[in-house]
């Protein structure tokens, strides 16, 4: 039998989209793609046997218990997102705290990168992000929140984008940079203008790299091939130490950035060894923080514990 993997293309996740590394003892055909087609499938179709999946909603699926995946602790993307929360420069918000009260747009509230902002915006900065008016530009699954939240899906024909320029939203919390602050079009501007010094503050004080998303199995794959997971595990791990070891070779450089090697060693440094740390047990305080953030936002319809989200063959790897 051959399994799809499907996941986006980085320098972590190329040698094994190339070949380079393998999944030991499993046929794997190898899909590359943008993060929100493969969420969209994989939460609707559940089309792929391993996939890339988004922290949020395999959250939010496991607390209702529809959940068609399982996680791996294998984390290929993850941000920090100060620098993606775009303001009005014409609306006095100058701080985090500014933000309380108003009305904000998401690409999704169930997005990854919105749940690590609310709960930064909560735990950091005391706003109560129950009060503010959130507008999303589509879910990919179906949400119940609880009564109160002011969460609504623009109307067919809006945009987020074209909002956020015409003033109708006061802020926008996004990955992708809203066209208006690309192109200089609307008085919009990053809410951190040191988005670096802010990250590594918020760094520093809690340890965080935020994991926005998991590889995951499909449950009757994982329950028919019981190595699969760690053999995942291994792979990844593999895959991610050889990009590691490319950023620091100076004979040619790997990436196109002059000063690359001695980038990545003072970031290195700065993190305390291994800047993109995989494995359970390393990340556990921080998936435990994002299952509290999807409790507080209102996505979570129960606690869920981290050790829900994960198969149990590679708690100890």
């Amino acid at each position: 039998m051959t399994l799809t993997l499907a996941c986006t293309m980085s320098d972590r996740t190329r040698p094994i989209h190339e070949g380079r590394v393998a999944i030991e003892g499993f046929d794997i055909a190898r899909i590359a793609g943008e993060p929100e087609d493969l969420f969209r499938i994989a939460m609707r179709e559940a089309r792929h046997e391993i996939t890339e999946l988004s922290m949020a909603s395999h959250i939010l699926s496991v607390a209702r218990g529809d959940s068609r995946y399982i996680g791996v602790p294998i984390f290929p993307s993850r941000a920090f997102r100060h620098g993606a929360i775009y303001v009005r420069t014409d609306r006095g918000i100058a701080r985090p705290e500014d933000l309380a009260g108003r009305i904000i747009g998401v690409p999704e509230y169930q997005q990854t990168a919105a749940l690590w902002v609310r709960g930064m915006l909560r735990e950091q900065h005391g706003v109560d992000t129950r009060r503010i008016a959130w507008r999303s530009g589509g879910e990919r699954t179906p949400l119940q929140l609880p009564p109160g939240l002011d969460m609504q899906v623009i109307p067919a024909g809006e945009t987020l984008e074209g909002m956020l320029a015409e003033g109708r939203l006061d802020a926008f919390i996004g990955p992708r940079p809203p066209a208006c602050f690309v192109q200089r079009s609307a008085p919009v501007a990053r809410l951190f203008a040191d988005t670096r010094a802010a990250e590594q503050d918020y760094f520093k004080a809690t340890g965080f790299f935020p994991i926005m998303h998991c590889i995951a199995i499909r449950r009757d794959v994982a329950e028919a091939h019981p190595g699969l997971a760690a053999a995942l595990h291994r792979a990844f791990a593999e895959a991610k130490a050889q990009a590691l070891v490319e950023l620091a070779m100076v004979n040619v450089l790997r990436v196109s950035l002059p000063w690359i090697a001695a980038e990545a060693a003072a970031q290195t440094a700065f993190m305390g060894g291994d800047p993109w740390p995989y494995g359970f047990a390393r990340n556990r305080d921080e998936i435990a923080a994002m299952c509290r953030y999807a409790m507080a936002d209102g996505l979570a319809a129960r606690e869920v514990a981290p050790e829900e989200l994960f198969h149990p063959d590679t708690f100890a790897l």
